[in-house]
C-alpha cells in the first residue's frame, strides 16, 4: 500500500475557479447594491484627503474633499457600482469652535471634522476617508492575501485576524438586516 497524499483534504487548493468566484462575487456585490437601493438606505459620503498647497502664509488648509458615496456595512463600504472598500477612518462634518488645547487625539478629531467641513461637506454629513479598496480580480481571490479569498466554494471575508474567516454572503446579508431591515 502505498501512501499518496490525499489531495482532497488540502485546503490551500481553492474548490471553484478563481474566475468564477470573482464574476459570483460581482453578481453578490451588483444584488447587494439593488437591495439598498430598493430599500432606501442612507448612504454617507467619502472624502479624500487633500493636503496644504501653496507657501508660507498663502497655503491652503488640509480638507477632505468629497470622491462619491458609499453604504456602510460593519466594516465594509459598498458603492453604487459594486466597488468594495475596507472602513477606514469617520468623522462628520461640522462647525467646531477654536481649538481648546484637550488632548492630541481629541485636537486630531476636531481637526478631521474642520477639514470635512472645509471640504464642503453639508453640515452634519457623515464623511469616510482613508478608507481601503479591496482587490475582487480572481487573482487576488486565488493568492487570498488581502480581505477576500477563496474558502471551498465561497468567497470569505478577513476579520479581525487572518485565522478569522466569514462567508461573504452571509455577511452582507446579516449587516443589511441588522442595519436597514426594519
Amino acid at each position: 500500500m502505498t501512501d499518496a497524499p490525499d489531495d482532497s483534504a488540502d485546503s490551500t487548493q481553492p474548490a471553484i475557479d478563481p474566475a468564477q468566484a470573482a464574476a459570483d462575487l460581482e453578481r453578490l456585490l451588483r444584488a447587494t447594491v439593488e437591495r439598498l437601493d430598493a430599500s432606501g438606505a442612507r448612504d454617507e459620503a467619502l472624502g479624500e484627503v487633500r493636503l496644504p498647497r501653496g507657501f508660507g502664509p498663502f497655503k491652503t488648509s488640509v480638507q477632505i474633499a468629497p470622491v462619491g458615496r458609499a453604504w456602510r456595512l460593519g466594516i465594509l463600504l459598498v458603492t453604487s457600482d459594486a466597488r468594495l472598500f475596507r472602513v477606514g477612518r469617520i468623522t462628520r462634518a461640522t462647525e467646531t469652535g477654536r481649538p481648546q488645547s484637550l488632548s492630541l487625539s481629541v485636537e486630531q478629531r476636531r481637526a478631521e471634522r474642520v477639514a470635512a467641513t472645509k471640504g464642503h461637506f453639508a453640515e452634519g454629513e457623515v464623511v469616510n476617508f482613508e478608507y481601503e479598496a479591496i482587490a475582487l480580480d480572481p487573482e487576488s481571490l486565488a493568492r487570498g492575501d488581502g480581505s477576500l479569498s477563496i474558502d471551498g466554494s465561497r468567497v470569505v471575508l478577513a476579520w479581525n485576524s487572518p485565522g478569522d474567516r466569514r462567508d461573504l454572503a452571509a455577511y452582507l446579508d446579516e449587516m443589511f438586516v441588522l442595519l436597514f431591515d426594519s
